[in-house]
């Protein structure tokens, strides 16, 4: 099975290098590396990766702006921060600029393959669990969510239901079982969801439950 290809964005030239050895020895092929986040826009304009794992921290474009213009101009890209620090403002950032997750830099090398191809197939690295205490903390109601998100009408009442399990962090199986509903249904539903609010993964889903009031903290 060929690997996910990928670009690495981080201005320690010392990381970039030890996490390329880690993923080609791992079988994934690393395409293309970036210094800061100019760099790394204009490598995934080019280089058509699967994945961008991004530093937040850069300099001249930090990770959070590319970021929004990576997610903006090439929707098929996944991004994944890395950061030095755990759950924090600039982790619920990055998730509502259009990450999939993100990883500490000390990652084992073992999680770092496996996050990459995880994310590759559309899935987000964060639990909706961790995603929903992260918004819960930092999400604003309305403020970071583009107009084009604002309005969830083009739902129709089961799927703003069953994004609301969602927004609370539940899984398909949980979902079904509440809503007397097939698995498969609920997958159908969720992917519907997606669709027709340009939705990324299911840590995007939460924040834009939250964000548009769907959810409340706490609810």
């Amino acid at each position: 099975m060929t690997g996910p290809r990928v670009v690495i964005a981080d201005d320690q030239a010392f990381v970039r290098i030890g996490f390329r050895m880690i993923l080609t020895s791992g079988g994934i092929e690393v395409v293309g590396e970036a210094a800061d986040g100019a760099e790394a826009v204009a490598a995934v304009r080019d280089l058509r990766p699967d994945v961008v794992l991004m530093d937040i921290r850069m300099p001249a474009m930090d990770g959070l702006e590319a970021t929004r213009r990576i997610v903006r101009e090439s929707p098929d890209c996944r991004v994944l921060m890395l950061t030095t620090f755990d759950l924090d403002r600039y982790v619920y950032d990055a998730l509502a600029a259009g990450a999939s997750g993100f990883l500490l830099k000390d990652v084992t090398a073992e999680h770092l393959v496996a996050a990459v191809r995880l994310v590759e197939t559309g899935d987000a690295l964060l639990a909706p669990s961790i995603t929903r205490r992260l918004v819960e903390q930092f999400a604003s109601p309305v403020a970071h969510v583009p107009a084009v998100h604002r309005d969830l009408a083009a739902l129709t009442p089961r799927e703003r239901e069953v994004l609301t399990f969602v927004g609370r962090g539940r899984s398909n199986a949980e979902i079904a079982e509440d809503l007397t509903l097939s698995e498969a249904t609920v997958k159908t539903h969720v992917a519907r969801i997606f669709a027709k609010l340009a939705l990324r993964d299911r840590a995007q889903a939460v924040v834009l439950a939250y964000e548009t009031g769907l959810v409340a903290p706490g609810g």
